[in-house]
């Protein structure tokens, strides 16, 4: 999957989640069901995003200890 179509993706995600600060937990292995891909090229996808600064991750302090993507 192309890095600028998942990221089209992940940010209208993000944008309509309800959460304040606006934030959304992704799954690899359902967005690669979604998007007929293998998980890994999602997860890959997502690490190079995160390395450029275009996406931000924190892990939350309470549970369910998800790691949440943001908007930076």
């Amino acid at each position: 999957m192309e890095k600028e179509e998942l990221f089209t993706h992940i940010r209208s995600m993000i944008i309509s989640s309800t959460k304040k600060p606006k934030q959304m937990a992704i799954s690899s292995v359902k967005m690669a069901d979604l998007f007929g891909v293998s998980s890994s090229q999602i997860q890959e996808g997502l690490n190079q995003l995160l390395s450029e600064g275009r996406l931000q991750k924190k892990r939350l302090d309470k549970p369910p200890f998800h790691e949440v993507f943001m908007l930076p």
